[in-house]
């Protein structure tokens, strides 16, 4: 197979800028990487974090992208016989560990120091061409088609990750808090997972959507009744997944937790969660947050997905309108996941 001499790309040039389209030399993949031509790479909510600087050790001009999958175009030294051009594989949060530092030596790679978050420790998917270490391949199965491989990577590994690492057994009483990007999945797992699922947002309207989802009860949380006080009528959660980015709602769902419940948060806000130690001691409630997942995670949320016929809902883009898509999932208008595809 010929190797093509430049890739387009979709950058940013500096903190807060437009996307711009431009050329890149293809280089080879070095010794324990692939070059991986990419189909399609979601744009998630975190990719601001790097767009906008709010992380140290980002490098202008950025290409995002961490929702990414393709197929392996060309290896590097030592990963042949594991890895075969052509291969359909996924790329998400997880970018790669260091394989050195404690949580690594501890086989915990999710929560690697020195983690390689796919645009942020090198370019990202925003781009025809990626090039990232081995450790973050995952399988993409046939039955999932690349569009919606693509969120499964990060959005989908979030949730379905966050739900089975719980302490929800099937059968459980289990809440989705949010039915929005990571929510919508969070919903349809939770119900092949066999809990009894819960959907909680905000609104009358949405309870029809959340029960097409798979939803067993629907709470809306701007009602009268509090959300507590609605999951504990339900018998009270044993596991209530935080999607949305809101502490103020996280927080309103910990008095619904039932005795040793769990608060699983997946959902990012930079303001504090007003929980007292009181609400916790007495009837030994948990609150964890949850990272994403190593790419054997993402491999076995790829696998479920396809088994359960469980698919992200998304907006597909070309490359080449990645700015109108940024701006439109940072206005809160997609449903629910723009993907920028490669034609």
């Amino acid at each position: 197979m010929s190797v093509p001499s430049s890739y387009r790309a979709a950058q940013t040039a500096a903190a807060g800028g437009p996307f711009e389209i431009v050329e890149r030399a293809v280089a080879r993949p070095a010794p324990g990487q692939v070059r991986v031509a990419v189909d399609a790479c979601g744009i998630c909510h975190s990719d601001a974090l790097f767009v906008d600087a709010m992380v140290p050790g980002v490098r202008f001009p950025v290409v995002p992208g961490h929702e990414i999958a393709g197929r392996i175009a060309e290896l590097g030294d030592g990963t042949q016989g594991v890895w075969q051009v052509g291969d359909r594989v996924a790329v998400g949060w997880f970018g790669g560990s260091c394989g050195h530092c404690t949580p690594c030596r501890r086989g915990d790679f999710v929560v690697c120091v020195n983690l390689k978050v796919p645009g942020w420790a090198y370019d990202g998917g925003y781009a025809e061409s990626v090039t990232v270490p081995a450790d973050a391949l995952a399988r993409i199965p046939d039955a999932l088609d690349a569009v919606d491989a693509a969120p499964i990577g990060c959005a989908g590994v979030t949730t379905y990750n966050g739900l089975r690492r719980s302490a929800a057994r099937p059968g459980d009483l289990v809440a989705v808090l949010g039915i929005g990007g990571l929510g919508h999945l969070g919903v349809q797992y939770a119900a092949a997972m066999g809990f009894e699922t819960v959907a909680i947002a905000r609104g009358a309207a949405k309870a029809d959507f959340a029960r097409e989802l798979g939803a067993h009860h629907y709470i809306d949380s701007t009602a009268d009744t509090t959300v507590a006080d609605a999951l504990q009528a339900l018998g009270g959660a044993r596991v209530v997944l935080a999607t949305a980015a809101n502490s103020a709602a996280i927080t309103a769902t910990v008095d619904g937790l039932a005795p040793r419940g769990e608060l699983v948060v997946i959902g990012a806000d930079p303001e504090p969660l007003g929980i007292s130690p009181n609400q916790l001691l007495m009837s030994g409630k948990v609150v964890r947050g949850h990272p994403s997942g190593t790419a054997q995670d993402v491999e076995d949320t790829l696998a479920f997905s396809a088994l359960h016929k469980i698919r992200p809902m998304t907006e597909p883009v070309p490359l080449d309108d990645a700015e109108a898509a940024y701006q439109k999932m940072m206005s809160g208008a997609a449903r629910f996941r723009m993907v920028l595809t490669t034609g």
